[in-house]
């Protein structure tokens, strides 16, 4: 069964970006022992000039993103009432960024609420599932869903 939405939840959680920094941090600092441990590696980044931190920083700052990013998903997939924790092992397991794309080619739309009850649901429902309230226009012969402006329902052809 899918969780129940949240839309009281921030887009990206703290802890993704507590995380991120330190993710960060710990990268940048890997990087910057790599090129001191081997001198001649940072020699040739002397041409930079002072520019030659940014070297190390751009792993940092790609990793501290892709952090950011999977807690993004995490948040985006409770929001929408879908598998969270799904959607964030696939994030990080299907490798070269296809999982986050897949992520976001495939997720569900925001539910609607229900204006009597409050109950989350699919966009383009009639009624509320919960309560029964009208939601939109519906055809008084089958009930589908109509727009508004239609004189005639694209289902049955009756008037509306």
């Amino acid at each position: 069964m899918n969780p129940v939405p949240r839309r009281d939840l921030p887009l990206i959680p703290t802890a993704a970006w507590v995380i991120a920094v330190v993710v960060a941090v710990l990268a940048y600092l890997g990087m910057g022992a790599l090129f001191s441990w081997n001198p001649g590696n940072f020699a040739e980044l002397e041409h930079l000039g002072p520019f030659s931190f940014l070297f190390p920083a751009l792993p940092a700052v790609l990793l501290g993103g892709y952090v950011l990013l999977i807690g993004f998903i995490h948040n985006d997939a409770l929001r929408r009432g879908m598998r969270h924790a799904l959607w964030v092992w696939l994030a990080i397991l299907i490798p070269n960024g296809i999982g986050i794309i897949l992520y976001f080619i495939l997720r569900d739309p925001m539910p609607v609420h229900c204006t009597a009850c409050g109950t989350a649901m699919k966009p383009g429902f009639g009624f509320c599932p919960s309560c029964g309230a009208q939601l939109a226009p519906a055809c008084p012969r089958c009930q589908k869903v109509a727009q508004a402006g239609w004189t005639h329902c694209a289902y049955c052809g009756s008037r509306l």
